[in-house]
């Protein structure tokens, strides 16, 4: 044990520099060395010094499988995957991971169960419960099966929003939606009005459950969403800006060739257009400078050619360690990671031990980012016990044994 003596004769400053450097379980352990150290980490300076330290040197980064169950796996390593506790509760384990930002996930069983949650630290803030409420006056008028989610930072206020789209239909083509945002600081929803009309555009069924099932990318501090084109109208990216909490339409690159479907990513916080041709190869772009058209730059293609294999989705997940970036992570049909070489234009599959055989990717960063006031309170999560979580197991396969159907 190192002598605790230490924080007496070093700067605060250089106690901060320290300690930035290091992970958040470590931190965690840290907090019981001394009053003055729990004080600094807890602190709400520190918690942004060593959030502005992690994101800039690409630390503390982990890979967040969503499965029937979540899984958790260090970014560097890509060796282990350890089994997550959501803490809202459910029977069969399918809470959803909808957003991450800034070391907080977003998650939900339903349109009125939703959390905000720190893995790393184990705290967690229950949403306040937002009934879905169809239009007034309107008879025959019935919600869409698929609900738009979206979770992000607005710099200007300090504060984390969640944003919960829903659309309803009727008779003689009846269309209205609903659009609500939840704020972390007020702990509180709120209506947005003068929703623009290409918003109905955004269900298409098929590409819904191919593709993101609405989940919105962050990036540039706005959510986003594909439009697929269809008859009368093109492909387009709508964004929702969480300082205005307005609608708008990110411009894309031109001289994109045509005959591709849309799909966005994130890559360390740049937002990307994935232009799938025909299952045959996908071109990825990315946004440079958010909201510059002339920003737009081509970063790779991948063939299936090159990864010597049929796929019918790729997303870029994250750059390797190394300063030149001649390698990216990609996420192939919901099922495989590979490592992909930019320069050779070959593939490596990447392994992960205990991770599930499908799943959905995205990267975290772990952080002690609170929920609800400045410092690291929030309701603590206590960790699941083997005899529950294997009696949760067995419920989920005898639900799955039995087999079920999927209404839309």
């Amino acid at each position: 044990m190192p002598n605790l003596k230490l924080d007496l004769n070093f700067p605060s400053d250089v106690i901060t520099d320290i300690l930035c450097q290091l992970p958040v379980k470590t931190l965690l352990r840290f907090r019981c060395a001394s009053k003055r150290w729990c004080s600094q980490i807890d602190s709400p300076d520190f918690i942004k010094i060593h959030l502005s330290h992690s994101l800039a040197t690409k630390s503390n980064l982990s890979l967040l499988l969503k499965n029937w169950y979540l899984y958790s796996v260090e970014l560097d390593s890509l060796r282990t995957a350890s089994e997550l506790n959501p803490p809202l509760n459910v029977i069969w384990g399918v809470t959803d991971v909808f957003g991450s930002c800034n070391g907080l996930l977003a998650v939900c069983n339903s349109e009125e169960e939703m959390a905000l949650w720190n893995p790393s630290t184990r705290k967690h803030q229950i949403l306040p419960v937002m009934p879905v409420e169809a239009p007034k006056g309107y008879v025959n008028v019935k919600p869409r099966r698929f609900t738009f989610y979206g979770f992000g930072h607005d710099p200007i206020s300090d504060d984390y929003k969640v944003v919960r789209m829903v659309q309803f239909v009727g008779d003689n083509g009846f269309f209205s939606a609903e659009v609500k945002v939840y704020s972390l600081k007020t702990n509180s929803w709120r209506g947005i009005k003068n929703i623009p009309y290409y918003i109905r555009y955004l269900f298409q069924l098929g590409y819904l459950l191919f593709y993101r099932r609405g989940y919105a990318a962050l990036a540039g501090g706005a959510l986003h969403w594909v439009v697929p084109g269809g008859f009368g109208w093109y492909c387009m990216i709508v964004a929702f800006d969480l300082v205005a909490e307005e609608f708008r339409i990110v411009p894309q690159p031109d001289h994109v060739d045509g005959g591709f479907v849309m799909d966005l990513g994130v890559l360390e916080g740049h937002l990307c257009m994935i232009c799938n041709y025909g299952n045959d190869f996908v071109d990825v772009w990315l946004m440079k400078e958010y909201g510059l058209k002339e920003s737009w730059t081509k970063l790779f293609k991948v063939s299936q050619s090159s990864l010597n294999r049929d796929f019918g989705q790729v997303m870029p997940l994250a750059y390797s360690k190394s300063g030149d970036k001649d390698k990216v992570l990609l996420e192939l049909d919901k099922e495989k990671l590979l490592w992909y070489d930019l320069r050779r234009r070959r593939a490596k599959t990447v392994r992960i031990e205990g991770a599930p055989n499908s799943f959905n990717a995205g990267v975290y960063v772990e952080s002690l980012v609170p929920l609800g006031g400045g410092r690291m309170d929030g309701k603590t999560q206590q960790p699941a016990s083997e005899e529950k979580k294997k009696s949760n197991r067995k419920k989920m396969d005898d639900f799955l044994s039995k087999g079920f159907k999927l209404t839309l």
